[in-house]
């Protein structure tokens, strides 16, 4: 399979909310030979975490992305701080926020969204 195949395969599974087997596809496109992930491969990744409010694998994704150099975009940094937010880490959500801005990613109205919420959900207004 290419990597629009295992892409297709990743975004599927986020959406159906199968965050397991979206990780293990995503670790046969990191195996694989024959295909390289892109960003919109950790993006469903990461997706499929949000769901679950698994905040710290979605990081981990994010540092993976990162690693590799794959130059995490808007949607990224906004699946990662809708993870946090409902893993109830407002912390973690505005430590997005502000890398992501430090990175020049320009947050946008999902991005604010997710983070005001993370901080909504935990209290924490100031």
């Amino acid at each position: 399979p290419d990597v629009i195949s295992y892409n297709a395969l990743i975004s599927a599974f986020a959406k159906a909310g199968r965050m397991e087997e979206a990780l293990a596809t995503l670790e046969l496109l990191l195996a694989s030979p024959n295909a390289s992930p892109t960003i919109v491969s950790f993006n469903s990744a990461i997706n499929a975490c949000a769901r679950r409010g698994e905040w710290a694998r979605a990081l981990e994704l994010l540092a993976e992305a990162d690693r590799r150099k794959l130059g995490a975009t808007v949607v990224t940094y906004s699946a990662v701080i809708s993870a946090c937010e409902k893993g109830r880490k407002w912390e973690f959500a505005v430590r997005v926020l502000r890398l992501m801005r430090r990175r020049g990613v320009a947050p946008n109205v999902v991005t604010f969204s997710a983070a005001i919420s993370a901080c909504e959900k935990s209290g924490e207004w100031e």
